[in-house]
């Protein structure tokens, strides 16, 4: 049984921002988690979304975007919305204990030219990135911290 704790990134269509930050996971702390991605209404991954990915050097197109109801009897470790509306809109995890919450702007919503339009993609890819290395910046710190109060205290020798 993989004792490894699990990640969900839940969105509202799973075809951006939660399969980046599983995308990122997976590469960044694959040996320390399991990472996964689900949408409220899932539709499918974007193509500008893997394409982005790619440039990062993150191959993501082999993800699919899931239903976020196949996850329910599942336990995460951490459940964390990407939006305001994913947030909202979330389904109640019973056996997950730290429910974390982003608000990244959904840049499929973007106008503009093909390049204005990536670059949105880009700076939503950056700013996942960003908060998938200070989630394991806290962990890591956390870990520390738990890991000092279980050592000992050190005995003194007194004459």
């Amino acid at each position: 049984m993989n004792r490894l704790p699990k990640v969900l990134f839940l969105s509202t269509g799973n075809s951006t921002r939660s399969q980046m930050a599983e995308g990122f996971l997976r590469n960044l702390a694959g040996d320390r988690f399991i990472a996964a991605s689900a949408g409220i209404e899932p539709g499918s991954l974007n193509p500008i979304a893997a394409e982005v990915m790619k440039e990062a050097g993150i191959d993501i197109s082999g993800q699919h975007a899931k239903d976020v109801k196949s996850s329910l009897k599942e336990h995460f470790g951490y459940v964390i919305t990407v939006s305001d509306d994913a947030k909202e809109r979330a389904p109640i995890f019973p056996f997950t204990l730290h429910l974390l919450h982003w608000n990244i702007m959904d840049p499929s919503a973007a106008k503009g030219s093909n390049e204005e339009i990536k670059n949105a993609f880009r700076r939503v890819r950056d700013q996942v990135d960003s908060k998938v290395r200070d989630f394991l910046s806290e962990r890591s710190l956390e870990l520390e911290s738990v890991s000092a109060d279980a050592k000992p205290a050190a005995r003194t020798a007194t004459g």
